[in-house]
């Protein structure tokens, strides 16, 4: 090979080496922090409602039970722990104390708390022994303290109150570890003592002591509630929130379901249900069974959302053998469905593509730090999947890289028709978030192709998966998407 035969190659190389990537697009206002992209990322978390309730039968207890009444011979935090992990749970949230002012620990600020109860001799310590056992599985460790008080003289005193709630919610975020959520809400009964809660002031301590912490509400400030207590999230769900147009314990729930498309905030959302009818053990009650809890996930998981479901402990302080075997089918279930995407299987192009990085390939690997993106003012933003064979289908999975902000407005499915060869449309869906699951009629293709048909700006996708569920019923309407006047608005604000 002649000297400039090298040189010519070498100069080659040396280009190559040199040429820069197309830079990432720029991220779209709001942006997730840290620890809210990790509490999305959980997907699922276990309420654990539990304290002097379980053992009288009741949901809101007066304040006046005696705390001779707490005595859970067999309590076990570890299973608890376990079957959270197992089941595929990401963190556990206890009832540290709940309306009836019970502390399943022993505060230096009451003595109506385990400490007076025979249980563990008055020696106990329940958020100490779930704590230990959730740092050693491995899983997160959230925590109720409830607002409301029916228990302690200071109540309907707001400062002296006030003082001593934050007096309690010091003790929990630093005497057991690392927290990862503090769940408050506005409880206050009706008719109940005048009581104003400093909210603004827990929240900046919290942060404070627990910086890692995501804190609930109605109104955030890091997750918001969905505004209903049955696991359904609006069809239409914005992680993007107006903070100040929520108030807690007074926050308009279609407003809470499908977030604001407009919102300055990001204020993801958050599904709580109970496994039972009651939120605390009742002995007559029995589990959901396993079709509403994969009903439910599709409604909250499947819609932006992370879903927290309310699995109580009985009165031996173990979980019940009922709601475990529900447990167990539900996470098979779920894995029989969704461990098998047919996506993977199929060839992936695109209209366009931003650059090399940003293939349509990306959209076939788990996770948010690959995706694609198309090249930049196109007015068409599509995706394909062609197969060798037919394939059999009923579910779509569609993510979005949050990270980068949330953007897909409306979106929709179609299919080739495998006689006429014509494009058919299968689905439609508006908002897609961290992850969008559609149910639809059972279809069979070779082509598919997703459509994003309006965003706040160039759409980025993540992951695409395609799913056969032969569990669910097929004819269900609740997969009909409708656009409401909310999604009409910001389709306008789209075109323009």
């Amino acid at each position: 090979m002649s000297l400039l035969t090298l040189l010519f190659f070498s100069s080659l190389l040396s280009l190559s080496k040199s040429t820069p990537l197309k830079p990432h697009p720029l991220p779209i206002l709001p942006l997730p922090s840290s620890q809210q992209l990790q509490w999305q990322l959980g997907s699922m978390s276990m309420f654990l409602h539990f304290g002097p309730n379980t053992f009288t039968d009741s949901e809101w207890g007066t304040g006046k039970a005696d705390p001779s009444v707490f005595n859970p011979a067999h309590l076990n935090a570890t299973q608890w722990v376990q079957i959270a992990k197992d089941s595929g749970f990401s963190r556990v949230i206890l009832t540290a104390k709940h309306h009836d002012g019970f502390c399943l620990w022993p505060s230096d600020y009451t003595d109506y708390s385990v400490k007076s109860s025979p249980w563990r001799n008055g020696t106990g310590d329940v958020v100490a022994e779930l704590a230990s056992a959730a740092a050693e599985a491995g899983i997160g460790l959230g925590l109720y303290l409830s607002p409301w008080d029916r228990h302690d003289g200071a109540y309907g005193k707001t400062l002296e109150y006030n003082e001593f709630y934050l007096s309690q919610m010091t003790e929990l975020l630093t005497k057991y570890g690392e927290i990862k959520e503090v769940w408050l809400d506005g409880a206050k009964g009706e008719g109940e003592k005048d009581m104003e809660y400093y909210f603004t002031t827990w929240f900046s301590l919290i942060h404070q002591l627990q910086p890692g912490a995501v804190i609930f509400s109605d109104a955030g400030p890091d997750v918001r509630w969905i505004g209903d207590e049955a696991g359904v999230a609006g069809s239409t769900c914005w992680s993007l929130f107006n903070r100040t147009d929520a108030k807690i314990g007074d926050t308009d729930p279609l407003y809470s379901q499908q977030g604001d498309g407009f919102g300055q905030d990001w204020v993801p959302a958050e599904c709580d249900v109970s496994i039972r009818p009651g939120w605390f053990w009742h002995v007559l009650e029995s589990p959901k069974p396993v079709a509403k809890l994969l009903d439910i996930y599709y409604n909250s998981v499947g819609r932006n959302c992370l879903f927290l479901l309310n699995v109580p402990p009985n009165s031996s302080g173990l979980i019940s053998e009922q709601d475990i075997k529900v447990l167990k089918e539900f996470r098979e279930l779920k894995n029989s469905i969704f461990a098998n995407n047919l996506a993977l299987k199929g060839f992936i192009n695109s209209t366009s593509v931003r650059g090399s990085q940003f293939s349509a390939e990306n959209v076939l690997e788990e996770g948010l730090d690959k995706y694609w993106a198309p090249e930049e003012k196109q007015k068409e933003w599509e995706l394909y999947l062609e197969f060798r064979d037919p394939v059999s289908f009923n579910v779509l999975e569609v993510q979005e890289p949050i990270q980068m902000g949330q953007r897909v407005a409306s979106f929709h499915l179609e299919m080739r028709n495998v006689e006429s060869g014509k494009w058919e449309r299968v689905v439609r869906g508006t908002t897609v978030g961290f992850k969008r699951l559609l149910r639809f009629p059972r279809c069979e293709s070779q082509s598919l192709k997703l459509v994003v048909e309006k965003a706040r700006a160039d759409p980025l996708i993540s992951y695409i998966g395609i799913y056969m569920d032969k569990f669910s019923d097929s004819g269900r309407n609740s997969s009909k998407i409708t656009i409401t006047r909310a999604l009409q608005e910001e389709l306008v604000l789209n075109d323009s």
